[in-house]
């Protein structure tokens, strides 16, 4: 019988590290991303466009994680080209929305 090892499976997702931190604890603060993904929201499948911004950021020389239903964030993030990361930036709130600076 096989051994799981012997399958040579790979993970091909990367998990983010760091604590969960809330989006406005580091609101009008400078950042540094790291990474994102998105992915269907667990919790709020009916809010927004149903999907949740995973952010891998850096906050005080600490490694933290972002969770965001935030369309506008979703969207800006999604073009900024893959081999510009790791940026810094500003999230910012502009008539209820979140944006970056």
């Amino acid at each position: 019988m096989k051994r799981f090892s012997d399958f040579n499976i790979q993970i091909t997702s990367k998990a983010f590290e760091g604590d969960k931190i809330t989006i406005l604890k580091v609101l009008d603060k400078e950042i540094i991303v790291h990474d994102f993904k998105v992915e269907e929201s667990k919790c709020y499948k009916d809010r927004g466009n149903g999907l949740c911004l995973y952010l891998q950021i850096s906050y005080r020389d600490e490694k933290r994680i972002i969770f965001t239903s935030s369309g506008y964030l979703q969207e800006l993030i999604k073009q900024v080209p893959k081999s510009e990361f790791p940026f810094t930036t500003t999230i910012i709130k502009e008539n209820e929305c979140f944006k970056f600076s």
